[in-house]
Formats: structure tokens, sequence, C-alpha cells
């Protein structure tokens, strides 16, 4: 089993990669039914997106009380998705695991193009960038397969530089104080049309007098911010003039075949 938590598409598109290789069914959290879970082939793949270098907090939660058949006796990977590097996110993934009893093995990061917009200094990748990491990644992806086939225990990761502050300074922080729905608006570009609320993973997001209105549970994924066909979604001040991160999304949310 591929259990995915993907907000821009990054992940889902890599998942959906893994499938084509390996034959496991790819299952999408957290909005994917948790009755009937079931370890296919002894294994449970988790592939999720990188978050201010650790875990995403929704999938950790999800981690800690999802009943998968066969979990205790499996064997669990982990291939991350990220802009740059993941710092030690592996290591707070392998804990999570393990307090579960569970039995983590291999670890593989894959870089892809960068989503985050809310704070200074981050934006999404130049075109030609974002264009150049889609390409590489059906290559590492199946690299990536054949140590999951192999039942390898690598970390073949990018941790990038000064990752325990980035992990264990920082990333504190960021859950602290930078991810909070609050922010959240449409602007007067805003034209009604539901696609943000329609295809929040979480919900969270309900239409009132033709504008959306942003709920408590939030995963900070920015789906909603990246697939408005109009750019008029916003984070505050912190989004304003950053770009949006449109092929995958509409790739693998919306059924485009022009990746």
């Amino acid at each position: 089993m591929i259990a995915v938590f993907s907000g821009t598409g990054n992940s889902m598109y890599v998942a959906r990669c893994l499938a084509k290789i390996l034959g496991d069914r790819v299952v999408s959290l957290p909005t994917a039914g948790k009755d009937g879970l079931c370890a296919d082939n002894d294994r449970v793949i988790w592939v999720f997106p990188v978050y201010s270098w650790g875990i995403p907090p929704v999938l950790g939660n999800i981690i800690k009380s999802i009943e998968i058949d066969g979990a205790g006796s499996a064997e669990h990977f982990a291939v991350m998705t990220c802009g740059d590097d993941t710092g030690y996110t592996d290591r707070t993934w392998r804990k999570t695991i393990g307090r579960r009893g569970w039995k983590a093995c291999g670890a593989w990061s894959v870089r892809m193009p960068n989503t985050y917009v809310c704070m200074k200094g981050f934006d999404v990748d130049s075109v030609d960038v974002a264009q150049a990491k889609i390409a590489a990644a059906p290559a590492r992806v199946a690299a990536v397969a054949r140590g999951i086939s192999e039942r390898s225990d690598a970390r073949d990761v990018v941790r990038g530089a000064f990752p325990l502050i980035k992990t264990y300074v920082i990333r504190p922080w960021f859950v602290r104080h930078a991810m909070s729905p609050r922010p959240f608006h449409s602007t007067d570009d805003c034209i009604g049309c539901s696609v943000c609320a329609d295809n929040c993973p979480l919900g969270n997001i309900e239409m009132r007098e033709r504008r959306p209105v942003w709920g408590n549970d939030c995963a900070m994924c920015l789906r909603c911010y990246h697939i408005c066909p109009r750019h008029a979604v916003a984070w505050g001040k912190a989004s304003r003039g950053k770009g949006q991160s449109r092929e995958l999304i509409n790739y693998v949310y919306k059924g485009r075949k022009d990746v």
C-alpha cells in the first residue's frame, strides 16, 4: 500500500509513478476511508511532502491513529518530496513510525517544484527549474522503487546545510507561529467558483455568499492557493506578488495530460 498525503500534487505524482512500477495501490490521506486498509506485499510506503524540514503535522496525526491490517509485521518506507532539502525529516518519520511499534526501513527524498509562498524569501520555482525537476523525477522514482523492492534500509535523502537547526529549532517555531489558517482570504479577483473549497483535502473551506471562508482544520498545504484559476487566494500579505505552481496540481487533480 502506498499511503500518500499530497497538497499541491508533487507527492501524489510521485506516488502514482511508484504505483506504476511496483503495482501497489495508492491510498490518498486523509480523504480515503480508513476502513479495510491493509499492508499489501507486507509493506507500507508513506509518500508525503516535507513541511519546514519535518513531517506535515496532519500526517503525523494520521500515523498516530490510523489502523492498517498487517502494519505491525510489515516494513515501512518513506518517500519525501521536497523543493530543496529535507533536514532530519527522515529521523522524525522513523520516530513516529517507531512509536506505533512498526518497523521503519528505507527513506528517500525526491526533489520537486517549490510551492511554499507564505514567508518572505520563499516563492515558487521559475518555469525552467520546475520543469527540470519534473523531468528528472521519473528516473529518481525508478531508483527509489528499486530500493523499496530490495527492502533497502537506505537513508538516501538530501539533508541540506544545518539540518539539526532546521528540523529541531526552526521547525517547532514554524509549526507554532506560521501554520495558522487565519491569514487566508480571497482577493477581489475571486469569482466564487468554489474550486478551492471543492479541492481542500480536509474540507476546511466553505463558501459563504460566493466567497471562501477558511475554518481551523487546515493542513497548510496551499492547494487552495495554487489551484485557484484566478490567483485570488492569499495568505495575509506574505503571498502577495508570489507565483503559482499549477502544472502538477492541474495534472493530478484535474486530469490534464500536459505534464
